[in-house]
């Protein structure tokens, strides 16, 4: 008999006896002696079983049921059986490891767009402003444009007149400065009219502050109408439908009737 045997048969011994001594210790009563006996016996026979049991194992060569063999060899093979518990954990630190690198991805991919729409609003915001500076100042490129040429048309006037007029020839002179200032003032009028600006002829028209500064007012004669326009004493112009200058005006009033 090996030493399992032996450890058992001590265990089984130590049991029974302690069984013996638990029996002694109840108090005297017919059943419950009789009870503490049968377990005894019981645990005695179960003893032995488990004594016959290790030595015929022994003989055969088996582990002992009690063995740390038996033991290390259910140990291992319920270790083989179970999966390792750290697969799981790898595989959720991949799972969040690729999450990680497509949302560092998106990160970057983004900041490269906000940074490329960050600059072309640069870009468009400069470029709006040069532009509105060039406005500003060549906005009446063309209209300065028109009005050299009436400037050239004074100056071949005066040429004109200074060259060609006798002195005391005072009726020549005032017919040349005559047409001079008609083709002056055609030229002017074209020049307004093709860039928008228009004179206001208000004569007649009701009074209007929007349009008109009051002056004074007059005594309505025949044919004006009270609240109208009777004089302009400076035309006001307007350009493209917006009043530029307010055309200085006297309106007409009833005249007081004497008594």
């Amino acid at each position: 008999m090996g030493a399992a045997a032996k450890a058992a048969g001590k265990r089984g011994i130590s049991l029974i006896s302690s069984f013996g001594a638990i029996a002694h210790a109840l108090p005297p009563s017919a059943e419950i002696g009789n009870m503490a006996a049968r377990s005894v016996w019981a645990v005695r026979r179960l003893v032995q079983r488990l004594l016959a049991s290790s030595a015929a194992s022994e003989g055969r060569g088996w582990p002992h049921p009690f063995s740390t063999v038996t033991q290390r060899t259910a140990g291992e093979a319920c270790s083989s059986e179970d999966p390792p518990d750290e697969l799981g954990p790898s595989l959720a630190e991949r799972a969040l490891k690729l999450k990680a690198v497509k949302l560092e991805k998106e990160v970057q991919d983004l900041t490269m767009r906000y940074q490329r729409a960050v600059a072309d609003g640069e870009n468009i915001r400069r470029r709006t402003q040069r532009c509105v500076e060039d406005a500003k100042i060549f906005g009446i490129q063309s209209f300065c444009k028109d009005l050299v040429e009436v400037a050239d048309i004074l100056e071949k006037t005066t040429e004109y007149i200074s060259e060609e007029t006798e002195p005391g020839d005072q009726k020549l002179t005032l017919e040349k400065i005559f047409r001079g200032l008609s083709l002056l003032e055609a030229k002017l009028k074209s020049v307004f009219a093709k860039h928008g600006l228009e004179k206001m002829t208000p004569i007649g028209d009701k009074y209007d502050p929007h349009e008109h500064e009051l002056i004074c007012h007059v005594p309505a004669g025949v044919g004006v109408q009270p609240g109208t326009v009777a004089l302009v004493r400076q035309d006001g112009y307007k350009l493209h439908g917006r009043t530029i200058r307010l055309a200085r005006v006297e309106v007409a009033v009833e005249s007081q009737r004497r008594l």
